[in-house]
């Protein structure tokens, strides 16, 4: 190799990312030699075309791969490389979560305080509602609580809510049994919607309370351990519920029509002209129909705007063929659900219409 095309060791690890010791105890690995050594001083120099190598080497062994495993992947092609990674990640998501279990049983085992029963559900409708209501969930640094459904139980029903402060989901399940205390709290989204699909399979889940969390627990499988959320407070749903106003104008519609309207609707901003006998949907800017369907409503004609990622999940949750909107002015939430079914219902702020122009 050209002397002009060798590096010392340290404009190497600059180039790399990798500390010279960690080069060294890679090239005395056999993982990355040097491109030479010099016979005198034993100063190590390495080549342009190694950058790459080692760049990935530093990326797996950031993935917390061991030596072996990594000299395996360096040998492989493309193909075979992606698999040995995917099947590392894998193991390491099934050894945290096997952490986060045992963390369960031995935080609970410091509190000296038992779980409690809560309800009884029955598990594919559980399953179904969550998957359902986390749609409205959002990830968000400064309020992790959006990235949570919040349970409320009371003595009659069994109600779940998320929100990402532009859509609310809410749905209301009868227990099983009627609930065995009431109990409220916002419980971490991903680790229900993994014990969901879990109990999905089961005809009855039992939900108890523990210090820290929620157990989900079904005959024959280990219990579903998910966290609470304590970081900040759930949005007042309540209250916003509370103070919605009268509807003034109601529709409904196909759900299909509508998704498929939606999916070839061009823009980020989509607007709704609602008469008794169509829907119309709305071009930004010029505010010319570029879509009608069927529709069936009460109420004055109204033209109201949403941002379509607002707008199209809480359409395509709805239960049901049909779904209802129920409409409040151009700047009030509207209330989306099925035209049959109203346990599971979802707000959805519309923007300004000035925003569209």
């Amino acid at each position: 190799m050209p002397h002009s095309e060798l590096m010392p060791i340290g404009v190497f690890a600059r180039r790399s990312g990798l500390t010279p010791s960690a080069l060294r105890f890679y090239a005395d690995s056999g993982l990355l030699s040097p491109a030479t050594v010099h016979p005198v001083t034993g100063y190590r120099s390495y080549g342009a075309d190694q950058v790459a190598k080692a760049t990935v080497l530093r990326q797996l062994r950031e993935l917390d791969m061991p030596l072996p495993a990594v000299e395996a992947v360096l040998a492989a092609g493309p193909g075979e490389a992606s698999r040995l990674v995917d099947e590392h990640v894998a193991r390491v998501l099934r050894e945290a979560e096997t952490a986060r279990r045992k963390a369960v049983v031995i935080k609970s085992s410091l509190t000296d305080v038992p779980s409690l029963p809560i309800a009884a559900l029955k598990g594919p409708v559980f399953a179904d509602a969550v998957e359902q209501v986390l749609t409205a969930t959002v990830r968000e640094p400064g309020m992790p609580v959006l990235a949570g459904l919040r349970i409320e139980v009371s003595e009659e029903a069994v109600t779940l809510t998320a929100t990402d402060r532009y859509r609310l989901s809410t749905r209301t399940l009868v227990p099983a049994v009627p609930p065995l205390r009431t109990w409220a709290g916002t419980v971490d989204g991903e680790e229900l919607r993994a014990s969901a699909a879990v109990v999905r399979r089961c005809a009855t889940v039992r939900m108890d309370s523990s210090p820290h969390g929620i157990l989900l627990r079904v005959a024959d499988r280990e219990d579903q351990h998910c966290r609470l959320l304590g970081d900040g407070q759930f949005p007042d749903h309540r209250q916003m519920l509370a103070a919605l106003r009268e509807v003034t104008t109601r529709t409904t519609v196909s759900k299909a029509l509508l998704l498929r309207s939606l999916e070839d609707h061009p823009g980020e901003r989509i607007g709704l002209h609602v008469t008794d006998g169509t829907v119309a949907l709305l071009a930004a800017g010029d505010g010319h129909a570029a879509n009608r369907i069927p529709a069936t409503g009460t109420g004055p004609p109204l033209r109201i705007w949403f941002e379509l990622t607002t707008l199209y999940p809480a359409v395509s949750t709805a239960l049901g063929p049909d779904v209802m909107l129920d409409l409040r002015g151009d700047d009030q939430p509207v209330t989306i659900r099925s035209a049959d079914c109203g346990d599971f219902t979802t707000l959805a702020m519309p923007v300004k219409p000035e925003h569209t122009i």
